[in-house]
């Protein structure tokens, strides 16, 4: 590989910047190249979870339940377009109900229900979260990009000011039980530029004002700091260092985008009810 001759850092901020321009170019061209970026990203962070789980003898209905997760991305996105009426969100129901007639038939199985839960477990904690952002995508009727570019870029900085802090000034254990090098000094310099760069977006996105701005970056800078504890102590369970190795210098999908995770759905509470 061209990129393993620099550094870890160089690795990362060239795959970064890579990555971060595919996923808002397709954010900004329009809503079916947003919706076929972010159901790869949904299906490949599924798939990812319940491979990592069956290293400790789960054995979830992996492609059934990715298969259930993409129903429930694609059906969102379609819905909240106005192309399908929302009774298509029954359709959901049987499809992912399939899972346990699936495993009555499994033979020899000793923990069926717990490999059931962990399905499920996939669903809930992976595409969930990423068909919600097809709610906030079209929170306003139609599909307006704002939204989406300055809640992903919020999480970018709220995650890029956070490691340089913590890098440069890093002294006081955040949690350190389930990652030890977080900072509280790190998360100040996180949320410092996260919230910089809501003030600038203020400025040029007029989706929402200056308030709702400061409230999204605070919800990310909060839930996405725990969604990101979250998915350390998913892996120190697994015992793994990171969930994949997709994306150079920064590992799996779920590495990248476990802050979005826990994000999201306190982002739409906001949005709807507050």
């Amino acid at each position: 590989m061209i990129l393993s001759k620099y550094n870890n850092l160089t690795q990362r901020i060239i795959t970064g910047l890579f990555g971060s321009f595919v996923v808002i170019s397709s954010i900004i061209w329009g809503p079916w190249s947003y919706f076929i970026v972010f159901l790869f990203i949904t299906v490949s962070s599924q798939l990812e979870f319940y491979k990592l789980i069956k290293i400790h003898g789960i054995v979830p209905l992996r492609y059934l339940g990715t298969l259930g997760g993409a129903l429930i991305f694609t059906l969102t996105f379609l819905i909240e377009q106005q192309i399908l009426h929302q009774n298509w969100y029954f359709a959901i129901f049987p499809v992912v109900s399939t899972i346990y007639f699936i495993k009555l038939y499994k033979k020899n199985e000793t923990r069926p229900f717990t490999n059931i839960a962990f399905t499920f477990l996939g669903i809930i904690y992976v595409a969930v979260p990423f068909a919600l952002i097809n709610i906030i995508a079209f929170i306003k009727g139609p599909y307006n990009h704002e939204a989406l570019v300055g809640m992903l870029f919020l999480l970018w900085a709220s995650d890029t000011g956070a490691y340089f802090a913590g890098t440069k000034f890093g002294k006081t254990k955040l949690f350190e039980r389930v990652s030890p090098k977080k900072s509280w000094e790190g998360s100040l310099g996180g949320a410092a530029l996260s919230f910089a760069f809501a003030y600038g977006f203020s400025l040029y996105f007029i989706e929402f004002s200056l308030i709702e701005w400061f409230a999204i970056s605070g919800i990310i800078i909060i839930a996405g700091t725990y969604g990101d504890l979250v998915e350390s102590l998913f892996k120190r369970s697994m015992e793994i260092k990171d969930s994949g190795k997709v994306i150079i210098g920064h590992g799996g999908f779920l590495d990248r985008f476990d802050g979005l995770l826990l994000s999201v759905p306190f982002i739409l509470m906001f949005l709807k009810i507050l």
